[in-house]
């Protein structure tokens, strides 16, 4: 504990954003530089707690007080190297996760949380500025073959902890581009491409190798990896949208928010996006269906590309301001929360519910009716709360259903668990032997920082499945001499 009384003296502190008419005007993270005084003040606050709950909280397991307290007293690398003890990506953590660490953080019972948060953004930022984070080589190579399918947070994960344990890993990828959701998901105001492009050199440089434009199970055929492979580790993302199926559903300008988000995604990126294929929000009247952190990143993108109004409508109720009593501390707390995309502009509505889209002569969507509801889990209509609003653009943000059944699933004959998942067993291992699943394909739509646990996770048990199985042979060949 660096600081013993650091939790009584020091306010929690988080850095300066950007201000809205100068954030809205560029895709640029929007967190102004904060100082290293400050950071470390920020560590102070850690109690060390006998009982750290921010570690059950965090489902990489972050030995946060250990970093914390290495934070404070200015020993950045060796902060790092705690910090990537159980997070290969703390940058991406320490961007877009959500903190469920500072949710269970003990000082939250009474105070606000520890920034953990900030304090494990800066401590990797630091590292890599310093030159720190370099690859890290296998010490032997096992001369097995691995694949993995998807290279989002946990496919990413699992093929950098496979290598390191000195296995031939080799990660397919449907699109042009490396990342994943991390790529074409998450807007670049909230996480700025080049800081994935840094990781994956160093992942070339540790001898991973990457396949874009492969769509295993389309344009790469399932045998070409089943001959091929000792094993094969499938984290493809949970990407079977949410469909709201309502009267109108079939007009032009109502779009899944996977369709808007990744156009400009590859626009920031420089690439030319086809002109019938687009979709745009420029002086468009937008609704948003869905109040989560997708629908969030659909309004900061359609405000930064000039939207004429934005409309955000959730069916579930509005939370409360403060930690409700059904989840006291340390879970995860129903409450309110506000992104930066909602300090930007918008109207932001609860217990809406949208019943029918109607359109022109040429068949867009031009108007959407909807009315207020009540309370799950019957959402009995309000009489008379109906209305009619003038849209050009719905973009359709309630969540996903698992992972695309069509294509590699269906071809490899996997079994599904009861909400659509690919099963699996306590090893990570799919009904069929040497496969295995990972991350939101395994565990339904979830969070950056759970994919990667998953990814970590589920590379030791391929580990440990290829290591068996190496056993076994020398276990037969010395019985047979």
């Amino acid at each position: 504990m660096g600081k013993v009384t650091g939790f009584l003296e020091i306010e929690r502190e988080q850095p300066f954003r950007r201000k809205v008419e100068e954030r809205l005007l560029d895709w640029s993270e929007i967190y102004e530089p904060f100082a290293e005084n400050k950071q470390r003040e920020q560590g102070a606050r850690c109690m060390d707690c006998g009982v750290p709950f921010c570690h059950s909280g965090c489902p990489v397991n972050n030995l946060i007080p250990d970093w914390n307290d290495l934070a404070y007293n200015g020993r950045w690398k060796s902060a790092i190297h705690r910090l990537h003890a159980t997070n290969n990506f703390p940058e991406f953590t320490g961007r877009v996760c959500p903190a469920p660490c500072e949710a269970a953080c003990v000082l939250g019972i009474n105070q606000p949380p520890v920034s953990i948060k900030l304090i494990e953004r800066s401590i990797v930022e630091r590292a890599w500025v310093e030159g720190w984070i370099h690859p890290e080589l296998p010490e032997v190579n096992t001369g097995k073959r691995v694949a993995v399918v998807g290279s989002g947070p946990s496919g990413l994960a699992a093929a950098q902890q496979l290598r390191r344990a000195g296995h031939s890993v080799t990660v397919y990828e449907k699109n042009d581009r490396i990342g994943g959701l991390l790529r074409y998901g998450i807007p670049n105001f909230k996480l700025e491409k080049h800081i994935i492009d840094r990781r994956i050199q160093q992942m070339r440089a540790e001898g991973v190798t990457f396949l874009t434009n492969a769509h295993v199970g389309v344009n790469v055929p399932i045998e070409a990896l089943t001959s091929h492979y000792d094993a094969i580790l499938l984290a493809g993302g949970s990407e079977q949208p949410r469909d709201l199926k309502i009267p109108g559903r079939e007009l032009k300008g109502i779009h899944f928010a996977m369709e808007f988000l990744p156009q400009q995604n590859r626009r920031c990126e420089g690439d030319e996006v086809d002109a019938e294929l687009a979709i745009h929000a420029e002086g468009k009247r937008v609704v948003i269906i869905g109040g989560g952190d997708t629908g969030a990143d659909c309004l900061g993108t359609s405000l930064r590309q000039r939207a004429k109004s934005v409309h955000q409508f959730e069916i579930m109720p509005k939370p409360p301001e403060q930690r409700a009593d059904s989840t006291p501390w340390p879970q995860w707390p129903l409450q309110l929360r506000t992104e930066t995309s909602h300090e930007e502009g918008g109207i932001r509505q609860w217990s809406v519910n949208s019943v029918q889209f109607t359109g022109d002569e040429y068949g867009r969507v031009k108007q959407l009716q909807g009315l207020r509801v009540g309370p799950p889990p019957s959402f009995e209509p309000i009489s008379g709360s109906e209305f009619t609003l003038d849209v050009d653009l719905v973009l359709l943000a309630m969540g996903f259903l698992g992972p695309v059944r069509s294509g590699m699933v269906e071809q490899l004959g996997l079994a599904l668990d009861k909400r659509g998942n690919v099963a699996t067993n306590g090893e990570y291992q799919t009904s069929v032997e040497g496969i295995f699943a990972a991350g939101d394909m395994r565990r339904g739509q979830s969070l950056v920082v759970w994919a990667i646990s998953e990814g970590r996770k589920a590379a030791a048990a391929v580990d440990h499945y290829l290591t068996a199985n190496v056993e076994r042979s020398l276990q037969r060949r010395h019985a047979l001499v």
